[in-house]
């Protein structure tokens, strides 16, 4: 991942906290009585590393299922464990994925098929002459997670989707607001740097009260250094560091008091074993409980976790991290079911690329392109396959080569635009959001209702 300026939110809202700038406008609140059918959001799941979703979403049917488990061999699933998905009768999901399995089978979950980084729409025959435009450097995981997260032409765009959308909607939604529009519970990201706007950045703990070890040297400590913050350098760079070290110890106030004065969820999120989905979804799940006394209408949340670059091993390594993914997604559900606003907030899952449908001689599979992804929520159609799923053909008709890396039959430009336009965007600001969105037919794909 690219480090920026903007690293100092993370840094440096873990340092700061508690009541040091004295901000308590919450009092007693009742949560869910501050619901607004108004507030929308918006929550990213990356699965870093490369997650093979040719092991998500398999074949089910008697063909189908018999040509899946020839082809991938050692690593492919057994048919008598797969989770079948009632209303797509012809395909299951991975044995880990049981809580995704129950919100597909009750309309709350979909799937979009066979989605990637395009610039523009690629056939088989473009692809083999070397001809149009496609993404920079397929099939390196550094500038695929770019990719996904900035949805440019090149990855070299320091802003990303959501941080263009918060440009041209945080006026608009969230005027007055005491924080960003965007929090990202991974660190820095891409996906949330906007191009005049900035995003707050936290750890998987969240927003947390101070912790300090020198006893009474530590108000003064903590008055220095926010002291130091707020001196003008007179150095262009070095202030807007200090501008952003600034907000991030104003943030952290906000929401460490926000969060003081509203009850715990009741919804159990897996965080034992270090669940990285599970922490994170916790967290995000507390901050859309106070979205109302933060002055938020709309909310971006950016989360990710694993390695899924599975080159070996890989149903051993896929297995146990799905059995993170689907109870920590399972959780978030519930909790939005929880707070009354299960139909405002969508959830969504993005990866580098999928992986080779050939099995490499490691048990594993390799670096791949399209591939398919969840979309959960209230507002989700849910219960449906979308896009195209490919011909599962080594050297077949959405074959790059003869590995088995899938040519997306869907950008994932058309993804963000479909969460875009339900999240608010206006046609008119897509260009801007989706550079290359325009090369494409069609900009909704019809999931979210």
């Amino acid at each position: 991942m690219t480090t920026s300026r903007r690293s100092f939110l993370n840094y440096a809202a873990m340092a700061a906290g508690g009541s040091a700038l004295g901000l308590r406008p919450f009092g007693a609140m009742n949560a869910l009585a501050q619901t607004t059918t108004d507030y929308r959001a918006l929550v990213c799941v990356f699965l870093f590393g490369g997650n093979d979703s040719n092991n998500m979403l398999v074949p089910f049917d008697t063909t189908g299922y018999a040509n899946y488990a020839s082809q991938r061999g050692p690593i492919a699933l057994g048919r008598s464990a797969l989770l079948p998905l009632t209303p797509t009768p012809n395909f299951a999901l991975h044995p880990n994925l049981p809580e995704v399995q129950a919100l597909y089978n009750r309309g709350a979950a979909a799937l979009l098929t066979n989605v990637g980084t395009l610039i523009q729409p690629t056939t088989q025959a473009q692809y083999m002459a070397n001809q149009g435009t496609r993404p920079q450097n397929l099939f390196s995981h550094p500038d695929q997670q770019l990719e996904w997260q900035n949805q440019a032409v090149s990855g070299s765009t320091r802003s990303g989707w959501a941080g263009r959308m918060a440009d041209r909607l945080s006026v608009q939604y969230n005027a007055g607001a005491q924080i960003p529009m965007i929090c990202s519970l991974d660190g820095d990201t891409i996906f949330c740097n906007g191009e005049s706007t900035q995003p707050v950045s936290l750890g998987t703990a969240g927003a947390v009260p101070p912790y300090c070890a020198d006893g009474s040297y530590c108000p003064s400590r903590l008055q220095t250094a926010q002291q130091m913050a707020t001196l003008s350098s007179g150095v262009s760079l070095v202030q807007a560091d200090n501008d952003i070290t600034t907000n991030a110890y104003r943030y952290n106030d906000v929401l460490v008091n926000a969060l003081a004065s509203v009850p715990a969820l009741q919804t159990a999120f897996p965080t034992a074993g270090g669940n990285p989905f599970g922490a994170q979804l916790k967290q995000v799940a507390q901050m859309m409980q106070v979205h109302a006394a933060l002055g938020v209408k709309r909310q971006i949340f950016f989360v990710g976790g694993g390695d899924f670059d599975t080159h070996g091993s890989q149903m051993q390594i896929q297995a146990a991290l799905l059995s993170q993914l689907s109870p920590a997604l399972g959780a978030f559900y519930n909790a939005t079911v929880e707070l009354g606003m299960a139909s405002q907030v969508t959830t969504f899952t993005c990866s580098d690329f999928s992986r080779t449908f050939q099995p490499n001689s490691a048990a594993g599979s390799d670096h791949a392109w399209g591939g398919h992804h969840i979309i959960m929520g209230g507002a989700v159609k849910g219960g449906q396959l979308y896009g195209s799923f490919p011909t599962l053909a080594l050297g077949g008709p959405d074959d790059s080569d003869k590995n088995g890396r899938w040519i997306p039959t869907t950008s994932s430009s058309q993804y963000a635009a479909t969460l875009a336009q339900w999240f608010g965007v206006a046609s008119a600001d897509l260009a801007y959001v989706l550079p290359s969105l325009g090369n494409f037919s069609k900009s909704n794909l019809g999931f979210l209702g």
